[in-house]
């Protein structure tokens, strides 16, 4: 890949993984409830999904789910009611402290669910490879490095919302407070799930 296509690669990426979405939200909670250290296995599960996604997309089958629209369709309302599920989970949370380790709430295997119906997420990949793989040259070799830059932007931008949520919880010691933010995480989920039924049936 080219300085330019780089470059180019950046713009696009960083603004889509870095903004908020399902995984993120989760992750911001995650941190404020358990700390980074103990978000590490959620953030791990999450980037699992994306490798294993990345390979089945950037070698074409991706095309395949694309020519079932009925298919894709099902996984997004899957997604979404995990969403809301995740949205309830931040509704009921009970009290917490950073870094406490009888807070734990997410654990890998949330983060391989949460991933793996997240529209939002799939949809990033497909757009990605149909914009950066190029039909002229090796196209193993090309996912191979864009599935490692991906991991690797990926990784930083899912740390940097871990820890700022657990940064959040260490500035704010208010028991009210904290569950304020949980109530706000809870409606932010709420309405990424709006936001991603609408989009879901205005494209059948």
């Amino acid at each position: 890949m080219s300085i330019e296509s780089f470059i180019a690669w950046l713009g696009v990426m960083v603004p889509l993984m870095i903004s908020p979405g399902p995984a993120n939200i989760v992750l911001a909670g995650a941190g404020m409830k358990q700390g980074v250290r103990n978000s590490i296995p959620l953030v791990i599960g999450i980037n699992t999904v994306l490798v294993v996604y990345s390979i089945i997309i950037g070698l074409g089958l991706g095309e395949f789910i694309k020519g079932f629209p009925e298919l894709l369709f099902g996984i997004k309302i899957v997604g979404i009611l995990y969403i809301l599920y995740l949205s309830y989970k931040f509704l009921i949370a009970k009290d917490f402290k950073a870094n406490n380790e009888n807070a734990k709430v997410y654990s890998f295997f949330d983060g391989l669910l949460l991933q793996l119906l997240n529209p939002k997420g799939f949809l990033l990949l497909v757009l990605m490879f149909s914009l950066f793989l190029n039909p002229n040259k090796n196209q193993v070799v090309q996912v191979t490095y864009l599935i490692v830059m991906l991991i690797v932007l990926g990784v930083v931008c899912h740390f940097i919302w871990v820890a700022g949520g657990s940064f959040i919880t260490k500035l704010i010691k208010n028991n009210r407070a904290q569950k304020i933010l949980n109530y706000i995480f809870s409606l932010s989920l709420a309405l990424v799930a709006v936001w991603l039924l609408v989009d879901a049936i205005r494209g059948i």
